[in-house]
């Protein structure tokens, strides 16, 4: 584990503290805290810990090209999120308890058994159930997408706000086989008027390639994907800012529809 320094220290508490609270910090007051992945990772260590409470799941990001290059990035990154985000569809929540929240289209997977790295794809379908899921991220920092660095978006949970998620189905039985993963639609509404639409082949190619990923890079830190966590894997669309109204996420595959109320 990466030992923080002083800064590294304070940064974690006013990560926390901008969570509480809700008011942002800027970037420029934190340049040059944070520099490398492992301390980037060490300092979201110390603010789950601060939160006190069990890592409920993950989120992962950056899982296309266009968003790795937007935050000058070669790889995916994840954060770890509490159980009380995890909202069930449909859900109602309030605006003002937001920050900056954006809107992202989502396959969410829960484990029904502990992932292990040496998990091919086809086992981690047969260990997992999936759902359709609409993701709200949210950051500690002011005026964050698309410009806040690689590495505080890490610190800061992978800028982790709320996932809303459909109905769960046994992954193995809704998709025949591996690719069918790959070929998920999604269309995303708010009130009466279509947004978006997107494929989640977008997510790594695969979004069962981002479990994967998830789950070995979790090893790698001597961590655990466990039997009932829950991960929002990547997102099929560019997210648009997160506004009242009704939104509305409409899958195939038997997936069905994820609904947020924003008052």
């Amino acid at each position: 584990m990466t030992a923080l320094n002083e800064q590294q220290t304070k940064f974690a508490q006013a990560l926390f503290d901008a969570y509480t609270s809700g008011t942002p910090l800027y970037e420029a007051d934190w340049e040059g805290t944070v520099t490398d992945d492992d301390t980037a990772y060490a300092v979201q260590d110390q603010v789950m810990k601060l939160k006190g409470v069990p890592v409920g799941g993950y989120k992962v990001s950056l899982t296309s090209k266009q968003t790795q290059q937007m935050f000058d990035a070669d790889s995916p990154l994840y954060g770890q999120q509490v159980d009380s985000h995890f909202l069930p569809s449909p859900a109602t929540v309030k605006l003002a308890d937001q920050m900056e929240p954006l809107v992202e289209v989502e396959l969410a997977f829960r484990a029904t058994e502990d992932l292990r790295p040496d998990d091919r794809l086809d086992d981690l379908m047969h260990k997992t159930t999936v759902a359709g899921a609409l993701e709200v991220p949210d950051s500690r920092f002011a005026d964050w997408f698309p410009d806040l660095s690689k590495y505080n978006v890490m610190a800061d949970c992978a800028v982790g706000g709320l996932v809303v998620y459909g109905q769960e189905h046994p992954t193995a039985s809704l998709f025949k086989n591996v690719d069918e993963l790959a070929t998920v639609n999604a269309q995303l509404f708010l009130g009466d008027r279509k947004l978006d639409e997107g494929v989640s082949r977008e997510v790594l190619d695969n979004p069962l390639d981002s479990l994967q990923w998830l789950v070995k890079k979790l090893a790698s830190q001597g961590k655990v994907f466990r039997q009932g966590q829950l991960v929002s894997s990547g997102t099929f669309v560019l997210p648009p800012k997160l506004v009242q109204g009704h939104w509305l996420v409409r899958f195939d595959h038997g997936l069905g529809d994820v609904e947020l109320t924003v008052q």
